[in-house]
């Protein structure tokens, strides 16, 4: 069994764009993993191998490999930065100890940076920060760490290390609890020099800085540190390490993964400073999945096996790949666990350890490794596995909710039960995706969280399944009722020659209160309609309701009485009473003030408070009311009920507001009656629709 010690297993994130995944190729090419620097803008990337995350030079999904350092094995992560796949990115995360956070140092911290902060925060993982491409044109180390300092307060951002020059003079990194200078050639080899004489000032600054902020974390250390005495490097390191361990400080260095500068102390820093599997805060997890959560799962070799699946990957040919977090126990091919989830045995033959698009077979796993198994039966993304006679429960993250929502349907006559088995597998792999049936417009809608997210994945089928698929925007569900209250007639009578078609119900219409739904009362006295022609004619009014009168949407919240009629013993039957049903609720419906209602649905939106203002205008704008709002530090919660219609194209609109640092999810309200520029758009759309059928 491996020493579990020596285990480091961490997630790169940050917003797209960072250098996460230029990073990563660079830490496998500088431990001599790959014998090449893959690069993303030239698609040779080993961890964006998906032909959508080339096209677009971006990463899509979550990608894992490992390398050795100084001992250890560092198991990493690459997760998405891209506002629309950061769903993946929370998931992974409750798969490793820690995380590096690359922050652009011209961009500086964009918003899902903070969001992947914000990730970490609820897991609990202790963090580095890399203030990445130095050697950018206007990059400013200084600039950067304020703009960290400001938006992340906790753990506190300390610099670790200083840049030696930015942009194109970018040439190292001072290492100021060693006051060590480290230049680097092309090939990423670190040279130790002096501190440049022009840097000994500001390093000599910074590292009483640093000290300060170390020892505020430990009682004995700011005794010393106030009394002016001495604080050794071991005491200093055992702090910084405890402080990082504990979420109190997260330390900044500067780098450029492009050109391999300042990668070894990244590199050191994760070994030294972030938490073994035995570090970091234990998983909680419970007998079943309706239990509490009081079962503590130690990192041991050598107790039962128990993981965390964290990532689905479907393909047409290969079947599905299950990768998952081994928290406890050791595995080894050709055995099984079981699904808690699900209460179901799985078996798999080959072990593979992740090396980006490709898997290497290894003989035994333990805990902290991220492995993968094939073809499994019933495990999907977030599903617990444990050993059958020891079986464990860990809470998943629910997945995050779909904000877009488009019709679907197949390009080609013939290719529907493809599409639509292709977007299933596809569900299975994502599960942001979700697909529904909307029963009133019978589209297929296929919901995700954004347009690119949803556009991927569509290119993506077309590659692995060889179907294409056509969206449009989801029609509204709209509905008609009535507002007033009528008594008609309602006769059907024909003669054609021989037995003729008999049948007369008179009906009485009134509205009810929103969300009633259907009510049919019979009130016939002294058998004017025989009792086996009343369910007839209840039959007729709800056919008559379900195709709507003036708008072709189905009718609701209105009370049926039937009160009078006749019929005639030869002509009448069931199906002329159904028709003389129909034709009375017609009729009446059109003298009780028909009218439209719409969806409404509860927005809830958070975004900066800087952004309020705009936010709440917009949602007015929209014909929303506002319910309320809740500060969360420095964001605000608003609450409001927006008609769906309104909301269609609310995802970019939001992005643009607020600089894609807003979000909101939405979910259905109620019903509410539509203004007269709505409902009358609504009829007439249907009228040319009516008058062609």
């Amino acid at each position: 069994m491996k020493d579990v010690a020596k285990q480091r297993t961490i997630a790169l994130i940050s917003h797209g764009g960072s250098g996460k995944t230029t990073m990563a190729e660079a830490f496998l090419y500088l431990t001599k993993v790959t014998n090449r620097l893959g690069s993303v803008a030239e698609g040779t990337s080993s961890l964006d191998f998906e032909p959508e995350e080339i096209k677009r030079k971006s990463s899509l999904n979550a990608a894992f490999h490992s390398f050795p350092w100084k001992k250890s094995l560092i198991t990493f992560a690459d997760t998405p930065g891209g506002e629309n796949f950061l769903n993946d990115t929370r998931t992974v995360l409750q798969g490793v100890d820690g995380a590096v956070v690359l922050v652009d140092a011209v961009d500086m911290v964009k918003v899902s940076t903070e969001k992947g902060w914000a990730f970490s925060d609820a897991f609990g993982l202790p963090r580095l920060v890399v203030i990445n491409k130095m050697d950018r044109e206007r990059a400013d180390f200084f600039k950067t760490l304020e703009n960290i300092q400001e938006i992340f307060t906790h753990p506190k951002a300390v610099p670790l290390c200083l840049p030696i020059g930015a942009e194109n003079a970018f040439t190292g990194v001072v290492d100021l609890l060693r006051q060590k200078a480290f230049s680097y050639d092309a090939t990423g080899k670190a040279t130790e020099g002096a501190i440049p004489t022009e840097m000994a000032p500001l390093v000599a600054e910074w590292r009483e800085k640093l000290i300060e902020a170390i020892a505020e974390t430990d009682d004995i250390l700011v005794e010393k540190f106030l009394e002016g005495q001495e604080i050794t490097d071991a005491e200093l390191d055992q702090a910084l390490r405890a402080a990082v361990l504990s979420g109190q400080i997260a330390p900044v260095t500067a780098a450029s993964g492009l050109r391999l500068i300042g990668l070894d102390l990244i590199l050191d820093m994760i070994v030294g400073l972030l938490p073994s599997p035995q570090e970091r805060r234990p998983y909680q997890g419970s007998g079943t999945p309706d239990g509490p959560e009081d079962m503590e799962k130690a990192p041991d070799p050598a107790a039962p096996f128990s993981g965390l699946v964290i990532k689905t990957i479907v393909d047409p040919f290969a079947g599905q790949l299950t990768i998952f977090r081994i928290i406890s126990g050791t595995l080894t091919p050709d055995s099984g666990f079981l699904n808690v989830n699900r209460g179901q045995k799985e078996r798999f033959g080959q072990l593979f350890a992740l090396e980006g698009k490709t898997q290497k077979a290894v003989e035994e796993a333990g805990p902290g490794d991220i492995v993968a198994v094939s073809k499994l039966k019933s495990s999907l993304t977030g599903d617990s596995l444990a050993d059958e006679a020891n079986p464990v429960f860990f809470k998943a993250v629910p997945p995050m909710e779909p904000v877009v929502s488009f019709a679907v349907e197949a390009k080609s006559k013939g290719d529907e039960e493809k599409v639509f088995a292709a977007i299933n597998k596809m569900t299975l792999e994502d599960v942001t995706l979700r697909l529904t049936r909307n029963n009133q417009t019978k589209e297929m809608i296929l919901s995700g969280m954004g347009q690119v997210h949803v556009d991927a994945t569509l290119e993506k089928i077309k590659r692995k399944y060889g179907v294409d698929v056509l969206l449009n925007a989801p029609k509204v569900a709209f509905k008609e009722t009535i507002k007033g209250r009528a008594k008609v007639q309602g006769k059907y009578k024909k003669q054609t020659g021989g037995k003729g078609q008999y049948g007369d119900a008179v009906i009485e219409l009134e509205p009810l209160p929103r969300g009633s739904g259907f009510i049919f009362e019979d009130k016939i006295v002294g058998g004017v309609i025989p009792r086996q022609y009343i369910p007839a004619v209840e039959k007729g009014i709800v056919e008559a309701m379900a195709g709507g009168v003036v708008s072709g949407n189905p009718v609701v919240d209105c009370k049926v009485a039937l009160v009078f009629g006749s019929y005639h013993d030869v002509d009448s039957s069931e199906m002329a009473f159904k028709i003389a049903g129909s034709m009375a609720f017609k009729k009446a419906f059109l003298e009780c003030q028909p009218t439209i209602l719409e969806p409404i649905m509860l927005l809830t939106v958070t975004v900066p408070d800087e952004f309020m203002g705009d936010v709440m205008g917009d949602i007015s704008s929209r014909r929303g009311k506002l319910l309320g709002t809740e500060s969360h530090g420095k964001r605000q919660v608003i609450n409001a009920h927006v008609p769906q219609m309104e909301l269609l194209s609310y995802s970019p609109s939001l992005t643009s507001m607020t600089g894609g640092r807003g979000s909101f999810s939405l979910e259905f309200a109620h019903y509410d009656e539509a203004p007269a520029q709505v409902r009358d758009k609504v009829i007439s759309e249907f009228k040319p629709q009516e008058e062609k059928e």
